[in-house]
């Protein structure tokens, strides 16, 4: 009696674990191998949350048996003696269900984020983020900023937007080539095409690989990271958004802005990111606060959608008539956009109070794309810009860009690549810092 009792227990038990593993199973089905998440840390990405010198945020993804997780992260050394010295940081961790979102596996994973603090500037660091036991990732590295004014470089990429993993995943990788000691990276929005929809993510995440985790990422919201969960329901922002990426919260904004509106100051470059997709009137007193406060020596705003845009079809009217008088007014040297899937650099000169111009250089504006839609350019567009005051200087069309663009002294130079690697378009901004004036060399 005993061992039959016992012997339904065993079956029971096994059955229940069958059962389970099946369920956990199917929660994998039509999924790749490197969707599908485990004990092991992916889809690792870094991100600028605090003082670039002394801080640097970092947030990855498991399966949901990790509840504890923690980053790791030394000074490194010419070998592997810097363990010795590593400094280790409890992770927060909060769950995520991809079944938001019909299109998704009815999955849920817990992504985790650390920011390191009290870093010291101008070092070079290793990290690592795992369980704390067996399930690792490999040690990464990456440089704090100096303080103070110092030469940098920075990479910039259009939309991604489509088929990402095919034909985007040369062009990032061709960049990581041309600037491997890149201190940071800005994506100006449409990274994938349907917002909620984790295979987009998980490509996006697969075709940069390493990278993300390396070069520390500056991402702006675009209209594709915006959509509703289902059918009648307002749209809104990618779910995996705020799981996945660790930025600024500008608490003076609405909450509906945090993590899409914020700004980074780096070696006295400040880099403002706006979403121009949502509730663009508060973005205006934002960007007039931020701009009337800054002593930068360089002033860069992104966001998704070009202020004077190339493409049929296409009109950011408000930012024009809203945004670019404070650009003006605050002498603001380069506007990256997106959205256009075209290629088209422009600029706005000086002009007196009779709308003359006086010679001088006023904002650099760039359209660029990055993936494989494009489309063609509007010379209707560019015409009707050029009657507002704007010169075009350089275009291309059915062509995958990256732009490299380094900043030293009094010069900012900007050079845009085909995904062959090959130089297009370059573009030096000389500035006399002592008065803001600038020229333009091409």
């Amino acid at each position: 009696m005993i061992k039959s009792i016992i012997s339904v227990s065993i079956l029971l038990f096994f059955y229940s674990l069958t059962n389970a593993q099946h369920s956990h199973t199917d929660n994998h089905i039509g999924l790749h191998h490197w969707e599908i998440p485990s004990k092991d840390p992916d889809r690792i990405i870094l991100t600028f949350n605090g003082d670039p010198a002394t801080s640097r945020a970092v947030t990855w993804r498991t399966n949901t048996t990790i509840t504890k997780a923690i980053a790791e992260i030394a000074v490194a050394t010419v070998n592997s003696k810097f363990v010795e010295n590593a400094i280790s940081y409890d992770a927060f961790t909060e769950e995520f269900d991809l079944g938001l979102y019909k299109s998704n596996n009815s999955l849920k994973v817990h992504y985790h984020s650390v920011t390191f603090e009290g870093l010291d500037p101008n070092t070079q660091y290793v990290y690592r983020v795992g369980d704390g036991y067996d399930h690792w990732s490999e040690w990464i590295e990456f440089t704090t900023a100096k303080v103070g004014y110092h030469p940098t470089q920075f990479v910039y990429f259009g939309d991604a937007q489509n088929d990402i993993l095919n034909h985007w995943s040369r062009v990032i990788r061709k960049a990581y080539q041309t600037a491997p000691n890149a201190s940071f990276v800005i994506h100006a929005g449409d990274l994938i095409n349907t917002a909620h929809r984790d295979i987009e993510w998980a490509e996006w995440f697969k075709a940069g690989g390493f990278i993300h985790s390396q070069w520390t990422a500056i991402p702006a919201v675009g209209n594709h990271e915006f959509s509703s969960l289902q059918k009648d329901a307002p749209r809104r922002l990618s779910i995996q958004w705020r799981p996945q990426f660790t930025l600024p919260v500008e608490e003076k904004l609405s909450e509906e802005l945090y993590e899409t509106v914020y700004t980074v100051k780096y070696q006295d470059v400040e880099i403002i990111v706006l979403n121009s997709t949502d509730n663009l009137e508060e973005q205006t007193k934002y960007l007039e606060d931020t701009l009337s406060k800054s002593t930068a020596k360089w002033k860069i705003i992104t966001c998704h959608h070009s202020i004077f845009s190339p493409a049929k079809g296409r009109n950011f009217q408000f930012a024009r008539d809203n945004w670019k008088p404070l650009l003006d007014r605050y002498n603001v040297d380069l506007v990256l956009n997106g959205h256009d899937h075209t290629y088209a650099r422009g600029h706005v000169p000086v002009r007196d109070a009779d709308a003359s111009i006086m010679g001088g250089l006023g904002t650099v504006y760039v359209t660029s794309v990055s993936g494989p839609k494009q489309y063609e350019l509007d010379d209707e567009n560019l015409k009707e810009y050029e009657l507002q005051g704007y010169q075009r200087d350089n275009q291309g069309v059915n062509t995958q860009f990256y732009q490299v663009i380094s900043i030293e002294n009094d010069s900012l130079t900007y050079i845009a690549y085909t995904t062959l690697g090959k130089e297009y378009d370059r573009a030096i901004i000389k500035k006399d810092h002592s008065n803001g004036k600038k020229v333009l060399i091409e």
